[in-house]
């Protein structure tokens, strides 16, 4: 009889068409091998919804639940604001999801439960019998942080008590969960330095990266016009680390660029532009693709897949993505956070406007020859999931031959 799972996610993990939701539904398919899956989801595009028969084809049970519009669930979070508590909990808390976990976990019928990123956290805490993980992929906390260092009040008061808040409720939660995964060594370390109380408890699973679906053989037709010395830049992007990633390269780094290198042009590609993206167009080299029905043509035919980012947490899907495709990558060093491979032989990373604007011009004249082969190498032999994924058979191994215990306190 198989083993049953619990398996809750702050967003419907398909498609895996962004970061978040990448991690979580190559971490749900692996599990639904050895397990029974019980899958309870939040759905914050409605469009989602057309892909639940892939979700209930591979799981026991589905429920995914809508949280509305972001006005909504903004609401929602202020309401439920109590004093030392992070908004992002209220934003994520949804009733029918929260009845269906406790109907299920009071059933008693559950090895384990996995929890995908801390504001799902609540849903399973306090609970004893069922080996209980919980993926936080990032500190969090630390892009709150981030966020607050250079706004201007009010916002910068609303960031910083987020990220005091949720960094409190971080540390808690690791306390109560058997194991907390994390995205990266690097980001497990950094959450141990600041919650030494859990360090035992700390674990982490690289991302990885999908090599048949980001395949270099399989460019399909060039979406850049004939003689076009492509940048690109992929990400959703209404995603504030996105926006000011692009806005900060169209701004800073082709100006050095533009008039010296010929035919270069910027393409930033990826969903729902923000009004600051769009604004970008209007700029000299500067094109904003908006959604593509596929990403990987616009990878493969580019020169340079360029990762500017400025606030970044955890593994870029976005560079492993261009590594896979056999592109040369120009990174910041907080894209590359995480990426195991070797600066100057696998990847280019480069810090300020100039270092990356030199660095691109490299790469376009020709001095970094091989540097996109030895890119899909690099993660070929470090990110892929295959690879990367036994690091989570081993955390849920625990497991096996764990009786279902009272789940209720």
């Amino acid at each position: 009889m198989a083993r049953r799972l619990l398996f809750l996610c702050h967003r419907i993990p398909y498609p895996p068409d962004k970061g978040d939701k990448i991690r979580a539904w190559h971490m749900l398919d692996r599990l639904a091998r050895d397990w029974a899956v019980d899958l309870g989801c939040l759905v914050d595009d409605p469009a989602d919804l057309r892909h639940l028969p892939v979700l209930q084809g591979r799981c026991a049970s589905v429920l995914a639940r809508p949280t509305g519009s972001r006005r909504q669930a903004g609401l929602r979070a202020l309401l439920r604001c109590r004093p030392g508590q992070p908004l992002s909990l209220g934003w994520f808390h949804e009733q029918g999801l929260w009845d269906w976990t406790r109907a299920h976990l009071a059933a008693r019928r559950h090895q384990a439960v996995f929890v995908y990123s801390s504001a799902m956290a609540p849903y399973a805490m306090g609970l004893r019998g069922p080996l209980r993980v919980l993926d936080m992929v990032d500190v969090d906390s630390e892009k709150w942080r981030a966020y607050a260092a250079d706004a201007r009040p009010p916002m910068r008061h609303v960031w910083a008590r987020e990220a005091r808040t949720l960094q409190a409720f971080e540390r808690r939660a690791a306390a109560d969960f058997d194991r907390t995964l994390f995205v990266s060594a690097a980001e497990a370390a950094q959450f141990r330095a600041v919650a030494p109380e859990a360090a035992a408890r700390v674990d982490h699973v690289d991302n990885g990266v999908d090599l048949s679906a980001f395949d270099p053989g399989q460019p399909g037709e060039s979406p850049y016009a004939p003689g076009a010395r492509a940048l690109v830049f992929t990400g959703t992007m209404d995603y504030r680390p996105n926006v000011e990633a692009v806005a900060w390269f169209a701004e800073r780094v082709m100006p050095l660029l533009v008039g010296v290198v010929p035919g270069v042009e910027f393409h930033i590609v990826g969903a729902n532009p923000a009004p600051a993206v769009r604004a970008l167009a209007a700029r000299p080299g500067v094109r904003v693709a908006g959604a593509v029905p596929r990403i990987q043509p616009w990878i493969a035919h580019a020169a340079v897949a360029v990762a500017p980012l400025r606030i970044a947490r955890g593994i870029q899907n976005k560079v492993l993505e261009a590594m896979a495709m056999a592109r040369p990558v120009v990174a910041s060093p907080e894209a590359f956070e995480g990426v195991r491979a070797l600066p100057g032989r696998d990847i280019l990373v480069a810090e300020g406007a100039a270092a990356m604007a030199a660095a691109v011009r490299q790469v376009l004249d020709g001095a970094h020859p091989g540097l996109g082969a030895r890119a899909r190498l690099a993660v070929k032999q470090a990110h892929d999931w295959d690879a990367t994924l036994r690091r989570l058979d081993a955390v849920m191994q625990p497991a096996q031959g764990r009786r279902v215990e009272e789940a209720l306190p």
